[in-house]
Formats: structure tokens, C-alpha cells, sequence
């Protein structure tokens, strides 16, 4: 009888070990949504566990990064930075690449000073003057770039733009007017990492198929290095509009048309 009352506490036991390794296992390979954007990240930042608002800023983030992960993917692995890497891309195109990006970025420019000037008196302030000074740092860099390929800021001037690749600045043209902070915020923290991807494998093959030096390519390596601050200060943004009333549904439009106007940006490029 002894016997057997041993037989089933050891086997009472061991199906407490097996079941709580199966718990642990489960929290370990499916972490909660959260934390799963942290993890994609690799950031946390410094807000209350207890701050709804908060937690539902980064709730909407990580929903958006699920959501278009095959857009992303797209941009990503676009056939016209694997025709500049084998140095398929003629000197007119690249020449085309440059006034495409000076109307966008001059764009931009006002963009973000109007933003600049919307929420001065926010905290959100502060995020849209210094993507605005990024922004005019960013056209000087442009225009080492255009010296490079033999042409001037006129020359720039005189470029005409085309519709596919300028839909994008239009879209931000449009949330910097009609746009809450939120919108602004998402789309942006969404579209930036992956532009800057792109833009740095530019760089590389900038440099190594058509011989560029740093100094001519410093345009895309500036999109290509990540503000350690963003993402937090991206979420303090998109919270704070939160709080103002900004609707979920707008925030995750925003960015997902951002997006999409970011790969019509690269089809258009491609094609030209």
C-alpha cells in the first residue's frame, strides 16, 4: 500500500513539473504582444506599466508592424537596389533618383515646419522642430550628392517631378495640415527604419559599382543611422495624441497609406 501511494505522488509531481515547464515554454515563445515589439525593437522605454495610454500607443505600433510586414518586405527587397548593386542603374536614373528626393525633401521641409509650428505649445513640439532640422540637414547632404553626378541646385529645380514618386511627400503635406500628432507620429516611426534601410544599402553600392566616395553618399548613410531616441519619442508622440482624442483607426491609416506611398516612391524609381 506504501508502495503505491509513493507510485502516485511521484506521478502527482511529475505531471505539476511537466505542466509548469509547459506554461514556462509558452511564455518564452509567445511573449505578449507588448513585449513583442520591444523585442522586434530592441527598445524599452521609460513609461509606467500602469500608463494605459502608453500601453496602447505601443499596442497600435506593434499591430501596424504585424499589419504591413509584407508591405515592409516589399520595400525591402525592391529589384531596383539589387539592379544598383550590380550596377544596372544608368547615371540618368541616378541623376532622376536626386531631383525626386529634392522635391521631397523640400517638401518635407515645409511639412514639418508646419507641424513644427501646429503643436509648439505640446510636448510634441520638440519631436517635429528636430525632424525638421534633420530635414534641412538632410538637402544639404542632397546636394554633394547631385555635385557628384554633375549637377547644380538649378539643375534640381528644373527636374520635374513625377507623380508616383511624389505622392509620398503629398500624403505628409497633408497630415502636417489636417493630421493629429498621433497619425504623424506612427507613420513616421514606421516609414523611417525602413527608408533608412534602404538608403544605407545605397551607400554600399553607391560606393562600390560606381565609385562614389563617403562625402557623395553621406545623404543616404544620414537616413541610414537610427536616432537611439526615436521609437520612445515616436510613442510619446503617438500617446500624446492619443490623449488629445486621436482615433486609433486614423493612427493606423496614416501609417499604412505612409507605406504604401513609400513603395510607389521605389516602383516609380525603378521604372524610370
Amino acid at each position: 500500500m506504501k508502495f503505491n501511494i509513493n507510485i502516485r505522488y511521484s506521478t502527482y509531481v511529475l505531471k505539476l513539473v511537466t505542466i509548469a515547464l509547459v506554461v514556462a515554454i509558452a511564455f518564452m515563445v509567445t511573449p505578449s504582444f507588448a513585449k513583442q515589439g520591444e523585442a522586434v525593437k530592441g527598445v524599452t522605454c521609460n513609461t509606467s506599466t500602469n500608463n494605459v495610454v502608453a500601453n496602447q500607443a505601443r499596442q497600435i505600433v506593434d499591430e501596424l508592424r504585424f499589419e504591413l510586414a509584407g508591405v515592409e518586405d516589399q520595400i525591402r527587397n525592391h529589384p531596383y537596389l539589387t539592379a544598383l548593386e550590380s550596377g544596372q542603374v544608368s547615371q540618368e536614373n541616378l541623376k532622376a533618383f536626386a531631383g525626386e528626393e529634392y522635391n521631397i525633401v523640400k517638401s518635407d521641409i515645409r511639412s514639418n515646419r508646419l507641424l513644427a509650428r501646429r503643436f509648439r505649445r505640446t510636448r510634441s513640439g520638440k519631436f517635429f522642430r528636430d525632424i525638421l532640422s534633420g530635414e534641412v540637414q538632410a538637402l544639404d547632404l542632397l546636394l554633394d550628392f547631385a555635385k557628384a553626378l554633375n549637377l547644380n541646385e538649378n539643375d534640381l529645380k528644373k527636374y520635374e517631378p513625377l507623380p508616383g514618386a511624389q505622392a509620398f511627400p503629398a500624403y505628409v503635406a497633408s497630415l502636417a495640415l489636417y493630421g493629429s500628432e498621433a497619425e504623424v507620429g506612427a507613420a513616421f516611426l514606421l516609414n523611417f527604419p525602413i527608408f533608412g534601410e534602404n538608403t544605407g544599402r545605397m551607400s554600399a553600392a553607391l560606393q562600390k559599382q560606381y565609385n562614389f566616395t563617403p562625402k557623395d553618399t553621406a545623404f543616404f548613410d544620414f537616413f541610414a543611422s537610427p536616432v537611439p531616441t526615436f521609437e520612445c519619442d515616436s510613442l510619446s508622440v503617438i500617446a500624446t495624441g492619443l490623449k488629445r482624442g486621436a482615433e486609433p483607426r486614423l493612427i493606423k491609416r496614416a501609417a499604412r497609406l505612409l507605406q504604401g506611398y513609400e513603395q510607389f516612391f521605389w516602383d516609380t524609381v525603378g521604372e524610370n
